[in-house]
């Protein structure tokens, strides 16, 4: 495995995928995003019609949190083994859209229990699938613009089906949401489907070096990678990130809520549509930026937009202006769903584990996340939310901090432009 700052790795076969595999999956991430977005905040919506107490509902939430940690790995790497990723994704989504169905027809404990595990599951080998047919179809050196198309159709996914869900939970019922979830199932496979299996590399999608490489699983491979300085740096990285970001915006809403309970639901909102709509507009530019001048200048520009948004949600009284905020948020969200994939494809090429990758990478986001919320809240109970936004913003100043002292620059320079 070359070293993960080599400027001029092996030459590879330039991709030209059809419009039809690239819109695809563009429909199919949008589609997806629909999908996802159904069990959202709604599960705990419904549950609470179905006359569920808050423990119950506190346990489906937790075996999902617990399950899409643990597998994160796991996922990745069944996605590594796999000899088509088009029907690992396929079989993934079916089987959240059995699990929706379920939450619709059978709200009692142990169904919806089952059915939060099998989409916790599932989703743990979604991200590395759509990551891998990314790299599959486009290759090495256009994976950055690619990305930066997948998250947009995602942010515009997300929020089409908020409105669509919200809309129809309201008119007809919450459990109509899950039903929705279930019919989006449909359309999400069609534009699978439209992929075309013969324009992805196999072997680029997993991050192989030979392009003859197959599909393998040895722990001896798995132990080399884990022994990559860069990986390891930037697991480490992406955990200051979620630690410092998850419970932003929770924190946030709490405060509003206090200072302003009757515009309370309409302000948090916008503080989410916000981020959304900067994710849709700025991230093919990132993927293009991120090639252009490298990973380290943009993931400064991501932690230094979470620990400004930190330091001045600890200032800022407003709740109006609290919005305005929230587009250091769409910043931060904008780099990193582009630069997370990125740089793992980076630092992860020639192993031909790109997806266990990240699922490391994502095990450390996870724990990330799970701690956040906690250490917040306890920061917030004992010294008020001041110094909690404080403590946060100075955990995304020590991530960047550890970028800029650890983490090499990871961008490949094609062949003949080398």
């Amino acid at each position: 495995m070359p070293p993960a700052d080599d400027p001029v790795p092996a030459p590879e076969p330039p991709r030209a995928p059809s419009q039809q595999s690239q819109r695809g999956l563009d429909w199919f991430i949008f589609f997806l995003a629909d999908v996802q977005t159904g069990f959202g905040p709604f599960i705990a919506v419904y549950l609470t019609t179905q006359k569920w107490t808050q423990v119950e509902i506190g346990l489906v939430l937790s075996i999902g949190g617990i399950i899409g940690l643990i597998g994160q790995m796991p996922g990745g790497a069944i996605v590594d083994a796999a000899k088509d990723e088009r029907k690992v994704a396929g079989a993934a989504v079916a089987a959240i859209g059995l699990a929706a169905l379920a939450y619709a027809l059978m709200p009692i404990f142990p169904v919806v229990m089952a059915a939060a595990t099998l989409h916790a599951a599932a989703s743990c080998v979604l991200g590395p699938s759509i990551a891998a047919i990314s790299l599959g179809l486009v290759g090495r050196y256009a994976i950055g613009e690619r990305l930066g198309r997948n998250a947009r159709c995602a942010s515009l996914g997300n929020g089409v089906a908020a409105a669509v869900m919200g809309t129809a939970g309201y008119l007809l019922s919450s459990r109509s949401v899950f039903l929705v979830t279930c019919l989006l199932v449909i359309p999400t496979l069609i534009a699978l489907s439209r992929i075309r299996g013969s324009e992805i590399d196999s072997a680029q999608a997993h991050g192989a070096a030979r392009a003859d490489a197959a599909p393998s699983f040895r722990f001896s491979d798995l132990a080399n990678l884990l022994r990559q300085r860069p990986l390891l740096v930037f697991a480490g990285a992406v955990l200051m990130l979620q630690l410092a970001n998850a419970a932003m915006l929770p924190l946030m809403a709490s405060a509003v809520t206090a200072r302003s309970s009757d515009s309370a639901p309409a302000l948090i909102a916008f503080c989410i549509v916000v981020p959304q709509a900067i994710v849709a507009l700025f991230s093919p530019r990132v993927g293009r930026w991120a090639q252009s001048i490298g990973r380290k200048p943009l993931l400064f520009a991501g932690f230094g937009a979470l620990a400004i948004r930190g330091v001045l949600f600890s200032t800022v009284t407003d709740p109006y202006l609290l919005v305005a905020v929230q587009v250091f948020d769409g910043v931060t969200a904008a780099v990193f769903a582009v630069l997370v994939p990125l740089i793992i494809a980076d630092v992860a090429f020639g192993s031909g584990h790109f997806s266990f990758a990240q699922g490391v990478v994502g095990t450390a986001g996870g724990i990330g996340a799970s701690l956040s919320n906690v250490v917040a809240g306890l920061v917030a109970d004992k010294f008020g939310s001041h110094a909690a936004f404080l403590g946060l913003a100075s955990v995304a100043a020590l991530g960047l901090t550890l970028v800029w002292l650890l983490m090499p620059e990871t961008r490949k320079v094609e062949p003949e432009r080398a």
